[in-house]
């Protein structure tokens, strides 16, 4: 089972049973799953790598150890594992899961005898460009992940023949739908306006009594709020966005560990290593060697 692991490596395995339907921005990328791909350059205006959709049957396994870019997904039908805050976590039908980048990017279908149903949008990492995940993004939580997949599937089908005019109202909706998830409009302004606060400062000792004076609102309030629109406690999501600045600068900057750890909140460093071992994986040290490859 995924959740026995306790090392991850580069693996990409779609065994027999698995289908996919993919349609990538352009032929640059070599790799053996990507060649019988549809191209359609239109996907570079939202900075896309490749969409797709999957009929997954285990021993589906897909493990990127430098995820530089964005990754979202929604789930149609049977059931998956993906890697999330150091857990492997079950993902269903009417969930949707976005994983920022600079992190591990694994998932895995868990049955033989029915299939695990996504569609996928990967992004490119463009640091000059804003993300589309903000520090007030869920990584998890409720989609209807329908809409996504006729988009995907209505670019796949007139890629050959329809004009880009008309090929551009396809991507338009894939972005949207990714867009819905990552920045929803139904999220409580206090908590995007209290999560960009700690996002800017993760080296502050904060406290639930302190977020909570921050969001203006009760500290049972706010645990509320985010369980169920971020999918994890307050503390958890400092946590999440304490280790998600540290694997960023651990894959683009040569700053000393040390240094990087106390920027994001940790006086001891074992502490640190430790901590981030149990959310991207490895050590911070193991990161910044493994960020040093390439790969999509």
């Amino acid at each position: 089972m995924p959740a026995a692991d306790t090392e991850l490596e580069e693996t990409h395995i779609l065994g027999a049973k698995t289908r996919q339907t993919v349609v990538r921005v352009d032929q640059v990328d070599e790799r053996e799953w990507l060649k019988d791909a549809r191209v359609v350059a239109g996907l570079k205006q939202h900075r896309i790598l490749h969409v797709g959709v999957a009929e997954a049957w285990a021993p589906y396994r897909i493990v990127r150890v430098k995820q530089s870019g964005v990754f979202f997904m929604g789930c149609i039908r049977g059931e998956g594992e993906i890697l999330i805050d150091g857990r492997w976590q079950r993902c269903g039908a009417g969930m949707g899961c976005l994983l920022p980048p600079h992190g591990v990017n694994a998932l895995a279908a868990l049955s033989s005898r029915e299939p695990w149903d996504f569609v996928w949008v990967r992004y490119e990492a463009v640091p000059s460009k804003r993300p589309i995940v903000t520090a007030a993004s869920p990584v998890m939580a409720q989609f209807n992940a329908q809409p996504l997949l006729h988009a995907v599937l209505g670019l796949y089908h007139e890629c050959s023949s329809a004009t880009a005019a008309a090929l551009h109202h396809w991507v338009e909706l894939i972005q949207a739908q990714v867009m819905k998830f990552a920045q929803p409009y139904a999220l409580d302004d206090r908590l995007s306006v209290l999560w960009q606060r700690v996002a800017e400062n993760p080296g502050y000792d904060w406290s639930v009594a302190q977020l909570a004076h921050q969001a203006s609102m009760s500290a049972e309030h706010l645990r509320r709020l985010c369980l169920s629109q971020l999918g994890r406690s307050p503390m958890r999501q400092v946590t999440y966005l304490r280790m998600r600045q540290a694997a960023e600068l651990l894959a683009t900057t040569s700053e000393k560990v040390e240094t990087i750890a106390h920027q994001v909140g940790y006086v001891n460093p074992f502490v640190f290593s430790t901590t981030f071992k149990k959310w991207i994986g490895w050590r911070p040290s193991e990161h910044r060697s493994k960020s040093a490859r390439s790969g999509v």
